[in-house]
């Protein structure tokens, strides 16, 4: 069981009453959350990676079975998850982030950055990089990534680093073109990944991303149209 799955249990033993998400009545996979005939547990790739991750996620965000923050857990073996806390923060957290074995960078749009912050767009551009880093991704919508940047003092110390999206890439580009240029937080590890210099990762966690997407609209709609399959993409690299 990874962190985020660990998450989700501690999460949902606390609650007063069901979280009710859309599809709340569909019967789900507890690992995958995606309905049970089309769970895609079975088909999880092997990864081996040196990268670490650490996801703030947004209280209700961890209940959700659409969340993508679990995928980068089921590739990456050294992922971390703490629930956000505007006024409490977890002391695993801030030992975690302030453990002198890593350079913790988080994750965002350099816009964001406060004066203080460094800004980097490459893992690479921090030579030699003397420590572990340490991705921290805030996991939740738009609106409260922002809150969660804007409101966490803790963080405000770390560079920032700002993934450009490869307009060359015929995946985001086709995101651009359709209006949609906001990641889920598995893509945005994916483009990570590939700046830590793991570029074959950060396909398969987009691969994983994609098959997770298309299974998990399977389950919520009969009628879903699929042109390509990727499922059968998956299974053939595995």
């Amino acid at each position: 069981m990874h962190a985020v799955q660990r998450l989700f249990k501690y999460r949902k033993s606390i609650s007063t009453k069901p979280f009710r998400a859309r599809g709340y009545n569909v019967i789900r996979c507890e690992n995958c959350r995606i309905a049970l005939k089309h769970c895609i547990c079975q088909y999880k790739p092997k990864c081996h990676s040196k990268a670490t991750f650490l996801l703030l996620m947004w209280d209700d965000e961890v209940l959700k079975p659409s969340n993508t923050g679990r995928l980068i857990a089921d590739l990456i073996t050294d992922t971390h998850a703490f629930i956000w806390k505007r006024t409490e923060v977890d002391e695993t957290l801030l030992s975690l982030i302030n453990d002198p074995t890593y350079q913790p960078f988080v994750v965002f749009p350099a816009d964001y950055a406060n004066e203080h912050q460094q800004v980097i767009h490459q893992v690479a551009d921090i030579k030699p990089p003397a420590k572990q880093p340490l991705f921290i991704l805030l996991d939740g919508s738009w609106r409260e990534a922002k809150k969660m940047f804007r409101k966490s003092p803790y963080l405000e110390k770390f560079p920032v680093l700002s993934i450009n999206l490869d307009t060359q890439n015929e995946r985001y580009r086709l995101r651009k073109a359709n209006g949609d240029d906001r990641l889920a937080t598995a893509e945005v590890a994916a483009h990570v990944l590939r700046s830590f210099g793991e570029e074959e990762n950060g396909d398969l966690l987009d691969l994983w991303f994609d098959t997770f997407s298309q299974q998990y609209q399977l389950g919520a709609s009969a009628r879903h149209a699929i042109s390509v399959d990727y499922l059968e993409q998956l299974q053939a690299k595995n």
